[in-house]
């Protein structure tokens, strides 16, 4: 099984087995739900975890076998675990990990279905939640309880892209015996791997930068061999949250572009960033790769690069910036984020539409904050659909 000492090269031949009898190039897909024991005792050996060989695709499969194997190399852990969903990997996590009497510290800006999650879901299981600003140690230490069990943020964090020093979270956590999880989507494997750093668990929406395409609903999951094959074996395995061989041979082609796609968004991230903040109709912009941000510091340490997203407030009423979002016509209005398209999209009344409007204020969610994920066209075309958008508030 291939590994080299070169992040590039890991993604494109990371993980991959042996070429095997017919020899392809590009990884099959094992598209079956089960597969043919020799006998009886073969079946049986499997059950037991006795001999290796797979039983049924939804406790293992050849195909998220190499997907699986590639995402712990490039994220520098021991194992890895592929889901259905993003939130389908945040879930197993989760209940994988606390149970009724436990608590878990987490940011108070969230995605929304993890912030719903954690603010309805794990309650109602006498599971305790704080939400905290984890960018602020004295806080985050001051939270800590003697039940606390799981650490769990975002970096940087969705919308506002927040980055949090993730040696101070893996530090408490070593040092408290709590378990730390952090979502790395926003910038993949290719600019920041928290496990570097000692956080336990790293998630991704796979759906994002790792397939590249939006053409795939898919999570991951990667730490230590312990951690993975309990959440494995047991949240995984009993709640379903599997993904398919066909979403995972997609995400195991785009990951072998991911560095190309991930320099390119963030040189086009750069240039819409420095052009809205020098606009007259932005009140404020909110990306790590400017100086004035607070994550700036962090770049070269922690992340190798400030990423493709971006969210900027705007100098206007509710009713303008509708208007703004609307006259795009490039910049497609649809959320997500990692495409090769630009996507926008208004955080309050979609991806944190789970929030009330306290909970948006306390978040820093405003009525004219607007997302921005810049994709692969030329910069130059990103730029002048914004210009001629932003010219309708000014």
């Amino acid at each position: 099984m291939w590994k080299s000492n070169n992040i590039e090269t890991n993604a494109i031949h990371g993980g991959k087995p042996s070429q095997g009898e017919h020899g392809p190039l590009s990884t099959p897909i094992y598209q079956t739900s089960t597969f043919v024991f020799d006998d009886v005792q073969q079946g049986a050996d499997r059950f037991a975890g006795d001999t290796h060989g797979h039983i049924y695709s939804r406790l293992g499969n050849p195909t998220v076998d190499e997907l699986e194997a590639r995402m712990a190399i490039l994220e520098e852990t021991e194992a890895a675990a592929a889901f259905g969903s993003g939130m389908g990997a945040v879930s197993a996590a989760v209940f994988g990990l606390l149970k009724a009497g436990d608590h878990l510290i987490t940011s108070h800006r969230l995605y929304g279905c993890t912030f719903a999650l954690f603010s309805h879901q794990l309650p109602a299981l006498g599971i305790e939640v704080s939400f905290v600003d984890l960018a602020d140690e004295q806080k985050l230490r001051a939270a800590i309880q003697p039940n606390t069990k799981v650490i769990y943020g975002e970096t940087p964090i969705n919308p506002c892209l927040t980055v949090i020093d993730l040696d101070v979270i893996g530090a408490i956590g070593r040092e408290r015996g709590i378990t730390t999880i952090i979502d790395n989507t926003f910038l993949s494997p290719i600019l920041q791997r928290p496990a570097t750093h000692g956080i336990d668990l790293v998630l991704h929406s796979a759906t994002k930068y790792l397939n590249g395409h939006g053409d795939v609903v898919a999570g991951i999951l990667c730490g230590s061999r312990e951690l993975v094959d309990q959440i494995k074996m047991t949240t995984r395995k009993d709640m379903g949250a599997v993904i398919s061989p066909n979403d995972a041979w997609l995400i195991i082609r785009g990951l072998k572009t991911l560095h190309l796609r991930v320099q390119r968004h963030c040189e086009n991230a750069q240039r819409v960033a420095e052009y809205l903040q020098g606009h007259s109709a932005i009140a404020k912009i909110y990306y790590p790769g400017l100086p004035d941000h607070p994550g700036y510091r962090l770049l070269g340490s922690q992340m190798q690069g400030a990423g493709g997203v971006m969210a900027f407030e705007l100098q206007c009423s509710f009713e303008q910036a509708v208007a703004f979002i609307n006259q795009l016509q490039l910049c497609k209005r649809a959320v997500s984020l990692g495409d090769a398209e630009t996507l926008i999209q208004h955080p309050a009344s979609m991806t944190h539409s789970t929030y009330e409007p306290e909970e948006l204020a306390a978040a820093g969610i405003s009525r004219t904050l607007i997302r921005l994920a810049v994709g692969l066209e030329n910069a130059e075309d990103i730029l002048a659909d914004l210009d001629q958008a932003l010219a309708t508030i000014a």
